[in-house]
């Protein structure tokens, strides 16, 4: 049996997926966070089960003719799926839009009031029962962030899919059920696409929905088409509305008056906290000043306890090499082996952990306070200064932890025009394997500042880069309009949780790539495959951009995984210490290249996924000329400086 978790954004389905199948769903208190469904198993009271977290959603109408991925999982799923609608009880009449929509699909489903606890903290109380005998389905309280009723959920959910519990559709006003009863007569007998029910294809076509539209043109006639608009057309005109606008109505009213049967408002049981909080933290002064800090604040952390740490771990590991050559001969095949796999091992545990350790929990801090929606809003108004649509500051914002789920959050955009422009400014983020080869290099062996100032002529390259690129595509972009969650005083847990959650990534995927490299360069090394590479790339990297000549081929490996350009530094220049090898204008300048130059292979695919492998081709070459011309910049004037 599959269980499909369907809800708004911040209702909190992350949350409960997480507690019940593990840790396998990033569950954020920020937007855009959810981009593609997360799929996990459980065992139940002996019963094995499959759920599916799917991205939140408002509604099933699709914003867009290329559809919605979430709405399109739900109309494909399989007949023997569930659905799980989760509901922040809190808000209940905005909620309860979506939910009667679930239910003109006539699929078992239960529904989860989940953040009862804020329900209760608001003065609200909410009758369960009542609101179960009105859909005709359970409905279960739930607190996810604590677990509380949330196997109950389940159990619930299995108990609707074996009894097929379907849920009661609460009729309109008789003049829309009058065009419903017509459109559905209309559709006779004719086979409809698997899992559409007669009366929920009879709402899409009222509502004109291009997502369902496409589903039934292989079952509609053009005759049927005709009758279709005619109907619409003259139910148009006597409601002197659009058929869609009126629906959308009628479903408002619908969710107001179930809120009004099963719910009484009392008085909050504390102040309104979170106004006071956003009138300092929103204010466009201290609001600004805060955020400098705040961001400030980020990085010192990250700076000072990498700094603390990566010296440690460098040491340790430059003792067991030294251990290692006196073990096994120098020269030897199995030397070259073991002292990469050495040196990787100790690269990320050295240099790569102790800079995305504190960035991730910093991060987490961010998101599940709800100050990361916070800084969207802030940095609207400069987003439009450059021709972008304020909601372009989410994927932008992700792209510090991971520039492919900043990519994918593209897609929140609707226009082709804002993806391309803000994918392309998402490439040139500092993502979190980028940080550490900033801090590792620049902080560590020149200075905090100098670090600082790479991500302030970031800043300054995002700008100008997403100004020309809005010249070249001219468009007028609306303004923001997106939900702010409320404060949240972080979980420890949870903290842990989706911090372990990030970096298991490195764990897993990177560190094993970052071995594997540094074993294939000292093999290279070993058999003097190295010169070739180096002295094939000499005159861009040493001639243009002033490089040793020995980094060549750790820029070749830096386009797989960029934290591995830097572990594959020490051992192409034969020592931790960089700084004695590598001058300042070199050091500032490798890394300023390492960090922007190309995405790494996972972004590109990300990039060729959103917008076509020639598009993704377009950006990387753009992103290399441009980093190019910079490094070669940054050559000349270093030197002037210091």
């Amino acid at each position: 049996m599959q269980l499909v978790l369907v809800g708004q954004p911040y209702s909190g389905k992350s949350t409960i997926f997480n507690h019940v199948v593990g840790y396998k769903s990033l569950s954020t208190n920020a937007p855009g966070s959810s981009v593609e469904h997360t799929h996990g198993s459980a065992e139940l009271d002996g019963e094995r089960i499959d759920v599916i977290d799917l991205p939140g959603i408002y509604s099933l109408q699709a914003s867009d003719d290329a559809g919605d991925p979430a709405v399109e999982h739900i109309l494909e799923a399989p007949d023997d799926t569930v659905l799980i609608n989760v509901i922040d009880a809190s808000v209940l009449a905005r909620s309860l839009e979506l939910t009667l929509q679930l239910t003109e699909l006539r699929r078992p489903m239960v529904v989860a009031l989940n953040m009862s606890d804020e329900v209760l903290r608001k003065g609200i109380t909410i009758d369960a029962g009542r609101l179960a005998v009105r859909l005709g389905v359970p409905v279960v309280e739930t607190v996810g962030r604590s677990g509380e009723g949330v196997f109950d959920l389940f159990r619930a959910a299995l108990r609707a899919g074996r009894d097929r519990l379907v849920p009661e559709v609460l009729p309109g006003p008789a003049h829309v059920e009058r065009l419903l009863a017509r459109l559905t007569e209309l559709l006779g007998d004719r086979p409809l696409p698997r899992g559409l029910a007669p009366r929920f294809v009879a709402i899409k076509l009222l509502e004109r929905d291009e997502c369902v539209g496409r589903r039934l043109e292989p079952h509609l006639s053009a005759d049927d088409r005709a009758a279709t608009a005619a109907r619409l057309t003259e139910f148009e005109a006597t409601t002197e509305q659009r058929a869609e606008y009126v629906m959308s109505a009628v479903r408002h009213n619908l969710a107001f008056e179930l809120f009004e049967s099963v719910a009484r408002v009392g008085t909050p049981a504390g102040g309104d906290l979170g106004r006071r909080l956003d009138r300092v933290l929103m204010h466009p002064v201290s609001g600004f000043a805060i955020l400098v800090a705040v961001l400030t604040g980020m990085f010192l952390l990250v700076f000072r306890v990498g700094s603390a740490v990566e010296p440690l771990f460098l040491g340790g590991f430059e003792r067991l090499e030294l251990w290692l050559a006196g073990m096994l001969p120098p020269e030897s095949l199995g030397y070259a082996v073991v002292h990469g796999v050495v040196a990787g091992f100790g690269g990320g545990i050295g240099i790569v952990v102790p800079y995305l350790l504190p960035f991730f929990v910093a991060l987490a801090l961010l998101e599940d306070t709800g100050y990361l929606t916070r800084i969207a809003f802030l940095m609207d108004n400069l987003m439009h200064r450059i021709g972008l649509h304020g909601m372009s500051v989410v994927p932008i914002l992700m792209g510090y932890g991971c520039s492919v789920p900043g990519v994918l959050a593209t897609r929140i955009l609707k226009s082709r025009r804002d993806r391309l422009i803000t994918a392309t400014l998402t490439t040139l983020i500092p993502c979190s394997a980028r940080m550490t080869i900033i801090f590792g290099l620049i902080g560590f062996f020149i200075s905090m500042q100098a670090a600082v100032f790479v991500y302030v002529a970031n800043l300054v390259l995002i700008g100008l880069v997403g100004w020309v690129m809005s010249k070249v595509m001219p468009e007028e972009s609306p303004g923001l309009i997106m939900e702010l969650p409320r404060y949240r005083v972080p979980r420890l847990k949870a903290l842990a949780q989706k911090t372990w959650f990030r970096l298991k990534e490195f764990v897993v995927i990177a560190w094993p790539i970052l071995i594997a490299g540094s074993v294939v360069l000292e093999v290279f090394d070993h058999y003097r495959w190295s010169g070739p590479l180096n002295d094939f790339l000499a005159p861009y990297t040493s001639g243009l951009l002033g490089f040793p000549a020995a980094v060549g081929v750790t820029l070749l490996f830096g386009i797989m995984r960029k934290e591995l350009a830097l572990v594959l530094l020490f051992a192409a220049i034969g020592t931790a210490d960089v700084a004695s090898v590598m001058s300042t204008s070199q050091i500032f300048g490798y890394t300023f290249f390492v960090t922007f130059y190309v995405p790494c292979l996972a972004t590109f695919a990300a990039l060729a996924k959103e917008l076509g492998w020639r598009t993704a081709s377009s950006i990387t070459g753009v992103t290399l000329a441009i980093v190019t011309v910079l490094t070669v910049g940054l050559r000349l004037v270093v030197p002037l400086l210091s």
